[in-house]
């Protein structure tokens, strides 16, 4: 699934329009302990959060991350939208919950984030 066809299933509206909506989006993941992120984040990922400060995009940017999605309308400041911009990093916003963002991507095939043994 690339980020277009998940704003398309989401029903999310895209915060950074001129990010790139072809990358492939290889997992899902919703967390809100960055610490936590950083360890289990893979490339290519979609992440529900909450957070909505600088360091997320940061995260998303190292990670290598396909979007960001903040749910339940909850507003990003202007500036972090900005440094997503700069750092071509999708972010997306929605009024559904985390809950039901993730069910509507498993729905889809969307595999949560692999765990490693």
């Amino acid at each position: 699934m690339t980020v277009k066809e998940l704003i398309e299933l989401t029903g999310a509206r895209d915060m950074t329009p001129d990010a790139p909506k072809d990358r492939e989006v290889t997992c899902g993941y919703s967390c809100d302990l960055l610490s936590w992120v950083m360890a289990h984040g893979k490339a290519g990922m979609a992440w529900i959060t909450v957070q909505t400060h600088m360091n997320v995009i940061a995260v998303a940017s190292l990670m290598e991350m396909a979007a960001v999605i903040i749910p339940e309308d909850i507003e990003m400041e202007e500036a972090t939208l900005e440094k997503a911009r700069d750092e071509e990093i999708c972010v997306l916003q929605s009024g559904k919950t985390a809950y039901e963002l993730c069910a509507l991507m498993a729905q889809a095939g969307l595999p949560g984030t692999p765990r490693e043994a």
